[in-house]
């Protein structure tokens, strides 16, 4: 079985999502560092274009984005599931958490306080490249004001809060679904910067959650370079995931197709289209240094054109 690679980066909220799945599931990973911000040439030779973080690598198989990334080490390791039947409102909590949730987060967070303790000790130029790369990455998304943030994180909190007044357990029940990760992610970006963590402070029972989600760990990993994942990626060249394209969803197997994210970071992935379903997506696609690979993208949050209509 191929190896579990992430591409990911300490300070990426998502990738804390991520990293505490691996955690949960106990399983064992190989861990790339990619950049920050751009030139990513490796990150592009693999994705194609897409360069949000974290993306899950096996093989030259290549999984972008946390919601379809979930589900692939939720098959790989069943148990304990991220989907239990006990709790069928969790992926919509979590859907609105990594929205909702997150873009609340993130002005509340880059407040000056809050980047100068995420730059501490890095050149100001750090923070300003940060801010520029940022700032291309969402242009013409609709994003709230740190005023806006500040009325409704609390309100956001205090539901929360309330939604674990039962018992020192998770959101859902006596163990942690998709939904308790999704959470996790936006509060652990808060909770790491001191200046604006004290937002959390009135949320006792919130507190004590997060915690218990922080102890899950992030399982077993292993640094790799991003040369040697290249060098997986082209050595298992013809091994890739089974898919196929399913009849009556407006494409055909083979068809050249161009793929983005409909909010932000939606730098487009072009190739052949050998999956289709109604959840997921997979682009063929040819590169230099990966070799032939296989994108798989969720079909929620992107749109997919025939290449010929863009």
């Amino acid at each position: 079985m191929d190896e579990l690679i992430l591409h990911h980066y300490d300070g990426s909220p998502f990738s804390e999502k991520v990293r505490l799945i691996l955690g949960f599931k106990g399983l064992a990973w190989r861990s790339v560092t990619v950049p920050r911000i751009l030139p990513k040439p490796d990150v592009v030779a693999l994705t194609g274009g897409y360069r949000r973080t974290p993306f899950l690598q096996t093989g030259a198989d290549v999984w972008l984005d946390t919601a379809l990334v979930a589900r692939v080490l939720d098959r790989r390791r069943p148990e304990p599931p991220l989907y239990p039947p006990s709790a069928p409102l969790s992926p919509l909590l979590a859907q609105w958490a990594d929205a909702t949730l997150f873009w609340t987060v993130v002005p509340w967070v880059m407040q000056p306080a809050g980047v100068a303790a995420m730059f501490a000790g890095a050149p100001p130029e750090a923070a300003k490249a940060f801010g520029a790369d940022r700032a291309a990455m969402t242009a013409g998304m609709k994003r709230l004001s740190t005023a806006e943030a500040s009325v409704l994180l609390p309100q956001y909190l205090a539901a929360l809060d309330g939604q674990l007044a039962d018992g020192p357990g998770f959101l859902f029940g006596p163990r942690p679904t998709i939904a308790d990760f999704s959470v996790a992610h936006c509060l652990w970006f808060v909770q790491r910067l001191p200046p604006v963590a004290h937002i959390l402070a009135p949320h006792a029972r919130l507190g004590a959650w997060l915690e218990r989600m922080r102890a899950l760990g992030h399982g077993q990993p292993t640094p790799m370079g991003s040369d040697e994942a290249l060098a997986v990626a082209r050595a298992a060249g013809g091994r890739f995931v089974p898919c196929a394209v399913a009849e009556g969803l407006g494409f055909a197997a083979g068809q050249r197709v161009r793929a983005a994210a409909t909010d932000y970071g939606a730098d487009p992935i072009v190739g052949t289209l050998v999956g289709l379903d109604a959840d997921e997506a997979v682009i063929e696609r040819e590169d230099p240094q990966a070799g032939t690979v296989h994108v798989h993208l969720p079909r929620l949050g992107y749109q997919i054109k025939p290449e010929e209509t863009v």
